[in-house]
């Protein structure tokens, strides 16, 4: 049978309508001389009704006889009915069982058992059956068609820069070394250096969305060593004000989106997704840590935020009314060597959402000599960077951009307790599979 609808194209109007639907038996209940079947689909859930006396005996007997999760397909006849979710039911005269599943589950997926997130991440085909599960990567979408979408309007050209590289972008502490035809090779942890590169061209605008790669040690609910990173670079700006004012505008646009396109999900999951106001309040680093002094949590001038005053200042914003804030001019050896100076502190910023650090960007040193001199200042050679070094002899514009974590994003807009659970199959120090 080629199914004909799915559960959301189905109404009381249709009564009398003969239909094919399939999916997956959430329920089963069997009285006697009657079997109640909960089918869910993609969309949602729809009943299947089955009275002994208006069905065919074996018909019944194929039905009584399937387990939790089997993948079914029913042709029938849509009935109002006064007593089923929606107001109507399916009477079915065909069934196809498709795929009868094993018993028991591997987790319970309707949630009235909790399972550990390893068991789930595990059965992930399995955890993603759940509503409330699957709702997540409904509302990840959204954020991402919403990103896209306003790159777009504003004329972003979108990129796809190499994942398999000969240096890495911010040193080669994180990187995952890789054989490549005899020789050594590394997995992108940025497109940094291919973004600054793209700026000489004269595309001006360019956004990228992609999957990087870090070999951090961190077992913690925010570190991931596979990532996607939406990175962006704007050429001619004046200063990296005019980064952190587009990087709000599209925040406050793709918030909107999720809230307005997705209410069902979001509801679903109990989150009142708050949008902010634009401008965003901007703290410089220096002002952060005076602040952080003056609620008990001391942090080095010259040191860039902990997880844990990231959190304690989150909390201090939040108090002011503000879930998503700048925190900028951070000192200048706390940034990489492409970052613009200013003084001993650098025209970068941390775009911070609920007190965890969702974007890092700023105005990229685009004048060679000086850039070369940051260089230095951080032990770096040169030739290992020559095609990018190149890049800036011929006519390079100013310019700034900055990456953004979409995992981070999911994890703090619908307050995940940890980021794998925004992630369909995570990738940390000990899961390699599935």
């Amino acid at each position: 049978m080629i199914r004909t609808h799915y559960s959301s194209e189905l109404n009381t109007s249709m009564d009398g309508k003969k239909v094919i639907v399939a999916g997956w038996v959430q329920h089963l209940r069997a009285l006697g001389n009657i079997i109640f079947i909960k089918l869910r689909d993609r969309d949602g859930v729809m009943q299947i009704t089955l009275p002994k006396a208006k069905v065919s005996p074996q018909l019944f007997k194929t039905a009584a006889d399937l387990s939790l999760e089997s993948v079914v397909a029913f042709g029938g006849t849509v009935k109002k009915s006064k007593e089923a979710q929606g107001g109507f039911e399916i009477i079915p005269d065909e069934i196809d069982t498709i795929n009868k599943a094993h018993v028991p589950l591997p987790l319970d997926i309707s949630g009235k058992i909790d399972s550990e997130l390893e068991t789930r991440l595990n059965h992930r085909y399995m955890d993603l059956r759940n509503p409330k599960k699957k709702a997540i990567f409904h509302i990840r979408d959204a954020a991402l068609t919403a990103i896209r979408a306003f790159c777009e309007a504003d004329k972003f050209i979108e990129v796809h820069t190499p994942k398999i590289v000969s240096a890495g972008a911010e040193g080669g502490s994180t990187l995952f070394q890789v054989k490549y035809f005899g020789g050594d090779a590394y997995l992108s942890q940025s497109p940094q250096l291919f973004k600054q590169t793209l700026m000489a061209t004269g595309f001006d605008k360019i956004y990228e969305i992609a999957p990087y790669f870090r070999a951090e040690k961190s077992a913690t609910s925010r570190h991931l060593t596979e990532f996607t990173q939406w990175d962006a670079e704007i050429a001619f700006i004046t200063n990296f004000d005019d980064v952190m004012h587009f990087l709000e505008k599209t925040m406050i646009h793709t918030l909107n989106h999720v809230k307005k396109s997705h209410k069902t999900q979001l509801d679903l999951l109990g989150i009142d997704l708050h949008i902010p106001h634009h401008p965003f309040p901007r703290v410089t680093h220096a002002e952060a840590v005076k602040l952080l002094a003056k609620n008990g949590k001391k942090v080095p001038k010259d040191r860039d935020l902990d997880s844990e005053a990231e959190k304690k200042f989150g909390e201090i914003m939040l108090k002011k009314g503000h879930e998503m804030y700048f925190i900028t001019e951070y000192p200048e050896s706390e940034k990489p060597f492409y970052i613009m100076e200013k003084g001993d502190k650098s025209y970068s910023f941390d775009l911070e959402y609920k007190g965890l650090e969702i974007a890092s960007g700023g105005q990229r040193e685009h004048r060679l000599p000086e850039l070369l001199a940051r260089m230095k200042k951080q032990k770096l050679n040169p030739k290992s960077f020559e095609f990018y070094l190149n890049a800036f002899k011929y006519g390079m514009p100013s310019h700034g951009g900055f990456g953004f974590g979409v995992d981070r994003l999911v994890q703090q807009m619908l307050e995940l307790p940890n980021i794998r659970e925004a992630v369909l199959f995570p990738r940390d120090l000990k899961r390699l599979v599935p």
